[in-house]
């Protein structure tokens, strides 16, 4: 496997659209109930536009494998969004690599605290949400599909494995 490159994009990209519609059909097949996209993809392309937020994808030799997003809530605080990764990539430390790099992202931006939400169907992201120092907390927006609501401090203390090829 080559190197794995991430890049910030336009939300509205082929890039970003095909990754954001993987993430959503990767949703609708997990979830008990099932995801309903709705104007996820047409949102996305505010929500994540800078200086609100922006999008990063990862690719490798050229194949967008990964995507992720943040919003940013306020002067102190960015929201990660739409963390996807390709299932023939899974295990082997990509998601820790895209996740410290949106908290870099995040860092950059001046801002210090990271939020999250997920489902509880996502078992292996909430292993790596608290593997790399994620906490609890409560509720904080009305996502109807999230169980589970977390926040940590950046910089990050994740430490991403090397993928293969570097």
């Amino acid at each position: 496997m080559s190197a794995i490159t991430f890049s910030v994009t336009d939300a509205t990209s082929a890039e970003a659209l095909w990754a954001m519609s993987q993430y959503f059909e990767e949703l609708d097949r997990r979830f008990t109930d099932g995801f309903a996209a709705g104007e996820a993809l047409e949102e996305a392309a505010v929500m994540f536009k800078p200086p609100v937020g922006l999008v990063v994808v990862a690719s490798n030799e050229g194949i967008t494998v990964a995507c992720g997003a943040i919003h940013f809530v306020d002067d102190t605080t960015g929201e990660i969004k739409r963390m996807w990764i390709s299932g023939a990539l899974r295990g082997v430390g990509l998601g820790k690599r895209l996740l410290a790099f949106l908290e870099e992202q995040i860092a950059v931006s001046g801002r210090s605290r990271v939020l999250l939400d997920t489902n509880a169907s996502l078992v292996e992201a909430i292993a790596m949400y608290r593997s790399c120092g994620y906490r609890p907390t409560g509720r904080y927006n009305d996502n109807p599909y999230a169980d589970l609501w977390f926040e940590k401090n950046v910089p990050g203390t994740c430490h991403p494995k090397e993928l293969p090829g570097h």
